[in-house]
């Protein structure tokens, strides 16, 4: 936009920001927010990597325990599998699983199959125990996991909904040692998990990779089974992908928590260790309350130092808005007339530039925009430019005439809903348009489900006739891809394309306060005859056109057609 009738920018007699900003913030404000944040971030920083490793050295302590725990139990399972089965041995098998019921208090039974995978022997503390040949347990996923791994860790189940037990199996040396499975209750692990204090109220609890509680401080808590495990898979989430880094998040009763987490190695058990953030944070909370009493002592005195300065500064700003208002409503030749010396005058003399500018900015776009109904952006700013204004006017043209129409469009709307019509329409025209802005052609009209499209006029171009069928043949990608979704949606539509090469009368037409751009000629009628007879998917051309582009795009002679207005036969060429 010109610039040419701005007025001069002269420069403020008196600085806005000396008498304001560096006055008020640099002298008050500014000193007091740096501290305050510095003292707050450092001591967050120091607090929160404490934190982080106090909490990382807990959990990591909890999960070694723990898998102490569980190796202990798998070695002495090893035991009951060192010697193969004999006939008559049953007794033996039973003494050896009652021996290790006494020696691992966590073990509440023990199951021993053969090398057949056959129970042998079935001691319990709480069942009746079996002793004998059993049934097949070779389809049973413990036996599975053990001779697949040697060990097999079951997963986390609750007895009764409360108690949590969990199942390992172990695999002898020898196939004929058989496996001995052992149901563990994981209450135990309550006294390595309930030793760990964090704080005064944090603690430390074990859940498995579903998210149920294995081990917690509070014993009632394990005994409610999955009811207590409901919330915790937020937290279990936000510690797993910090990667073992402490995190911030909701814990079991929603309050907000600092915690972090490590795996066991063998049971992908996690043991999260977590603070209330009230209680981690609160040294840093009583420093920023010492900071605050500062910054309100020192922001009762800047406001009013602002209030001083405000008074001395709401005239001119209020005159300033109101002359924005009445220029955003489009009085643009309105002028804020102000002299106070400052910033405030030299915004005001920017203000009634822009409104300037912008008066000349909207005459030009409403004239592009009437071009624009007809015209691709860029041929719509060409032809606006004052040096090319009798473009429009009627001239006799050489051009290229394309006729799209929509196949099976009328049977479908009679049929079809006006809310789906409409859809389908919408689509269709806005794919078609970007096709010919993208390919800068004149859209001369919507008839229907039909266009017109112009090449080589108004404004004239190199090579029409290839641009032309280029521009059909991006018309009937663009459409073919929609009409793939219109057939599964269950809409028999096509589109079929005509183009035809010659001269025209080309300019507008119409009355006050409606125009079109159009063209007049034999060669319009014969490109609107040629789409009526392309089928779905075709684009049909007369010679003319046809011997234009043969060398560059391959076209298909499919004879001679009688065409209405034509005394003799015309050849019709397709492009393939």
């Amino acid at each position: 936009m010109s610039t040419d009738q701005s007025s001069p920018l002269r420069p403020p007699r008196h600085s806005l920001f000396v008498k304001y900003f560096v006055t008020l913030l640099i002298a008050v404000v500014v000193p007091l927010l740096l501290g305050a944040a510095s003292e707050a971030w450092f001591g967050y920083r120091g607090q929160r990597a404490a934190l982080n490793e106090l909490l990382q050295a807990e959990s990591r302590s909890a999960t070694e325990r723990i898998q102490t725990f569980i190796d202990g139990i798998r070695d002495q399972l090893y035991w009951v599998v060192q010697l193969p089965w004999m006939d008559g041995d049953e007794e033996r098998h039973r003494v050896d699983a009652l021996r290790l019921l006494r020696q691992v208090p966590a073990i509440s039974s023990i199951t021993l199959v053969d090398g057949m995978d056959r129970e042998r022997a079935f001691i319990s503390r709480l069942d009746v125990n079996r002793i004998g040949l059993g049934a097949s347990m070779a389809s049973d996923p413990a036996v599975k996991g053990a001779h697949a791994n040697k060990v097999w860790f079951g997963p986390v189940r609750y007895e009764r909904d409360s108690e949590p037990y969990m199942t390992i199996a172990v695999a002898g040396n020898r196939a004929a040692a058989g496996i001995a499975i052992a149901d563990i209750n994981l209450k135990l692990i309550q006294e390595v998990i309930a030793a760990i204090k964090i704080g005064v109220t944090g603690h430390a609890f074990v859940i498995d990779d579903s998210g149920r509680l294995i081990a917690h401080p509070d014993i009632s808590q394990v005994l409610r089974g999955n009811a207590a495990s409901e919330g915790l898979g937020s937290l279990k989430a936000a510690v797993t992908a910090a990667k073992g880094a402490a995190v911030v998040s909701s814990d079991a009763d929603g309050r907000s928590a600092i915690a972090t987490s490590a795996r066991t190695a063998s049971v992908d058990w996690t043991v999260i260790a977590q603070q209330p953030v009230t209680e981690a944070f609160a040294p840093i909370r009583a420093a920023l309350w010492r900071s605050l009493a500062l910054l309100v002592v020192g922001m009762l005195f800047a406001i009013s130092l602002a209030w001083w300065l405000a008074r001395r500064m709401s005239g001119p700003i209020r005159q300033l808005e109101d002359g924005v208002q009445r220029i955003g409503a489009g009085q643009f030749e309105h002028r804020i007339e102000m002299s106070s010396g400052d910033e405030l005058e030299q915004l005001a003399n920017r203000f009634n530039d822009m409104a300037g500018e912008l008066a000349a900015s909207k005459e030009k776009s409403e004239r592009i925009n009437r071009l624009k109904r007809f015209l691709a952006p860029q041929v719509a700013e060409l032809v606006d430019d004052p040096g090319n204004q009798g473009l429009l006017d009627g001239q006799r043209r050489e051009v290229v005439a394309i006729f799209g129409d929509l196949r099976g469009f009328t049977a479908f709307s009679a049929h079809a809903d006006p809310e789906i019509i409409m859809g389908v329409l919408s689509e269709y025209y806005a794919a078609l348009g970007s096709v010919i802005s993208r390919h800068q052609a004149t859209l001369t009209g919507f008839a229907g489900d039909g266009l017109m499209v112009l090449v080589n006029a108004p404004i004239e171009c190199d090579e029409p006739a290839l641009r032309g069928v280029r521009l059909a043949i991006d018309m009937q990608a663009a459409v073919q891809a929609l009409i793939a979704g219109w057939r599964v949606a269950g809409h028999t539509i096509g589109f079929g394309v005509g183009i035809a090469m010659g001269q025209a009368t080309v300019g507008t037409v119409g009355y006050e306060g409606r125009i079109e751009y159009t063209a007049i000629g034999s060669v319009i009628n014969l490109a609107s005859r040629l789409c009526g007879l392309a089928g779905d998917a075709q684009i049909l051309l007369d010679p003319i056109l046809a011997g234009a582009v043969g060398g560059a795009i391959e076209v298909n002679s499919i004879g001679e057609r009688s065409i209405k207005g034509y005394d003799r036969p015309v050849g019709v060429f397709a492009v393939s």
